[in-house]
């Protein structure tokens, strides 16, 4: 079972990382990350890279497609190499997913048409305009197109993943061995539960992508 994670320049670390943790403790499971070219692939923060083993090009039929969001999906919009790549592995896929705002990537290649899908607060209202049906939910299930919301979304979305390849009981058992019981110390991880003026903030800060 091959589960390939695309990488480019500006993703969001944890939005790979975070569902690699459990997808990767699936039984046969074969993690792939790739990129347009072979080697590191610099965060948005910029002090972290993942390597990319593989080049796009050679992970043409992947049973799991897993596309990272992240401030860099302004420019990756606009990778046609890259989104030409996506349609031609998410036509292989079991399942197709995203996390944050890698959903817009999916979008602009068409996967999402028609679809319901999430992404990071930020960039959910692009959505509508890219062909998708967007919806707040933290995890969106569509056929075999799965979206999560901002960032941490992906470890649930990993999941629930994990729940419908191997069954409850191997995913409860991964939720277990890496610990996985959120218990935050403050109650402003939505922009429903969050002060308003953070939520302001934050929108006018650039801080995140737009």
């Amino acid at each position: 079972m091959q589960i390939a994670i695309p990488l480019y320049d500006g993703f969001t670390a944890l939005d790979a990382v975070g569902p690699y943790e459990i997808l990767a403790r699936l039984p046969g499971a074969e993690v792939v990350f790739a990129a347009t070219r072979p080697g590191p692939v610099r965060t948005e923060l910029g002090s972290l890279a993942l390597t990319a083993d593989r080049p796009l090009s050679e992970v043409t039929a992947p049973d799991i497609l897993l596309v990272p969001g992240g401030p860099g999906t302004v420019e990756a919009l606009a990778d046609q190499a890259l989104l030409d790549w996506l349609r031609t592995a998410a036509a292989a896929t079991t399942w197709t997913a995203s996390v944050c705002s890698g959903s817009l990537l999916l979008a602009a290649a068409g996967l999402l048409n028609g679809r319901r899908a999430t992404s990071h607060w930020i960039a959910l209202d692009h959505l509508a305009g890219m062909g998708a049906i967007p919806s707040n939910e933290r995890v969106v299930f569509d056929g075999k197109y799965a979206t999560a919301a901002g960032v941490s979304a992906g470890i649930d979305l990993a999941l629930h993943l994990a729940g419908r390849i191997a069954g409850d009981e191997i995913a409860q058992a991964i939720q277990l061995v890496v610990e996985y019981d959120p218990q935050p110390p403050y109650d402003a991880g939505s922009i429903s539960t969050a002060p308003a003026e953070l939520v302001t903030s934050l929108r006018a800060s650039g801080l995140v992508v737009q």
